[in-house]
């Protein structure tokens, strides 16, 4: 095994062997954490029964490194393969995902990250926990004024926004739950907090953007159901002007997001009786009226003509 030390030798996967490595991540800090728990994943891939309770026992560790590095060593131990230690993974998973109510940020987020792992890869280890761990994952797609602060750069003051990664990471996990566990959500619930994703930062909007379209196509009756107020934050998109000062980077970012914005809009036009939504059918209208936008709709329009199409540029973007 290799520390950033150098070479560590463990003579044989043990309890010992676990508690050896904790000096690593609590001397080298963030640097070594991301090799440090993934040793810890593969040792507990090892001998499972032997070692998980230990990894359990540093989620309670007063140290939020420790239990930074004892979250992303949980991600480790889950694969799309079958494993020895998914029994244990299914009965403990419940307890495994207690960061998810850490106080401290980074914890959370990474606990996101991991909870985002079974969800791909084995959601049968989080299905029968989503009723728990739902309300959970929502509340942190919410925007927390409390976590905006205000920083000095020169003779300007810039805002920085420290729930931004969290947030990403929730919505993240929403995305990916709509492709393994579609039949456990409420998805009227779901497309609520989609919706506030569509008036945020510009990393989250694109993946509600993605998400607008798959439920698009997974789920048009509810979806068409609450047209009026998906159309809103999309055409206030589309209708935004980027301030004459702003940097080459604004102006591209901008246009990535109209692009993105036209294809969502796009997938909710194929839902049928679509048309017949009158604020639905005023943004095209809208859309067509502006010479920049026209041909591009018309573009997407063509291009999804064949179905289903529309979803998959929208993948594309991911």
């Amino acid at each position: 095994m290799i520390s950033p030390g150098g070479l560590f030798p463990v003579s044989r996967v043990s309890p010992d062997g676990v508690e050896a490595l904790r000096p690593l991540y609590q001397k080298y800090g963030f640097n070594s954490q991301n090799i440090v728990a993934e040793c810890l994943g593969k040792l507990c891939l090892l001998e499972p029964k032997d070692l998980l309770p230990h990894l359990k026992e540093f989620l309670k560790s007063p140290e939020p490194l420790t239990r930074t590095t004892a979250v992303t060593a949980v991600k480790f131990t889950i694969s799309d393969q079958p494993q020895a230690i998914d029994p244990l993974l299914r009965g403990c998973m419940a307890e495994l995902l207690i960061p998810l109510q850490d106080p401290e940020l980074g914890v959370r987020r990474v606990a996101l990250v991991a909870f985002n792992s079974a969800a791909h890869n084995k959601p049968s280890l989080v299905r029968d926990l989503l009723p728990q761990v739902l309300p959970t994952i929502y509340m942190e797609t919410k925007v927390k004024k409390e976590l905006i602060r205000e920083v000095e750069m020169g003779p300007f003051k810039h805002s920085v926004d420290d729930g931004l990664d969290l947030r990403k990471a929730a919505f993240e996990c929403m995305y990916t739950l709509l492709g393994t566990c579609l039949d456990r959500l409420d998805v009227f619930e779901f497309l609520r907090h989609v919706e506030d994703g569509l008036r945020d930062h510009y990393d989250i909007k694109m993946l509600t953007y993605l998400m607008c379209a798959r439920l698009a196509h997974l789920c048009p009756a509810v979806v068409l159901q609450r047209l009026e107020s998906l159309v809103e934050p999309l055409r206030a998109t589309c209708t935004m002007k980027v301030k004459a000062n702003s940097v080459k980077q604004e102006y591209e970012k901008q246009d990535e997001l109209k692009r993105s914005a036209l294809r969502a809009a796009a997938a909710l036009l194929q839902i049928p009786e679509a048309e017949k939504n009158p604020h639905l059918m005023d943004f095209v209208t809208q859309i067509k009226s502006f010479p920049d936008l026209q041909p591009i709709f018309e573009s997407i329009l063509k291009d999804s003509s064949g179905g289903g199409a529309v979803d998959a540029n929208l993948m594309d973007q991911s």
